[in-house]
């Protein structure tokens, strides 16, 4: 069983970048397709990046289409989410998540389809 470890998130001016990392242990990493999301309080957990087993596929969601690039080295067992332009609308807590099943399936979207989850990291976006 794998565990997840979000870092990386903070306080960042509108405009500005930050990259999160999401450390993998205990289970074989390059095994599990790996996803970021987040969730805004009051409101659902939403998906922004899946990424397959070798990296070689990603996925996104159009409303972080060509700000945030998800990218993995299965060598350091770690998954990222490089995030440019941040907006305000940004701010959430971003969870990463783990799967064992292979991109794309159906519903990978949905959040309640993934197994594995880390405690989450706050980024907070000021205008």
């Amino acid at each position: 069983q794998v565990q997840l470890v979000e870092s990386g998130g903070g306080l960042v001016q509108a405009g500005g970048s930050l990259r999160l990392s999401c450390a993998a242990s205990g289970g074989t990493f390059s095994s599990y397709a790996m996803g970021w999301f987040r969730q805004a309080p009051g409101k659902e957990r939403d998906f922004l990046a899946a990424i397959s087993t070798s990296g070689g596929r990603t996925y996104y969601a159009d409303s972080i289409k060509g700000r945030f690039t998800i990218s993995r080295d299965n060598a350091k067992n770690t998954v990222y989410l490089q995030m440019n332009s941040l907006k305000p609308e940004d701010t959430a807590v971003y969870y990463c998540a783990a799967d064992l099943n292979r991109l794309p399936y159906n519903n990978y979207r949905s959040w309640t389809i993934w197994d594995y989850w880390g405690q989450g990291t706050q980024v907070t976006v000021s205008s």
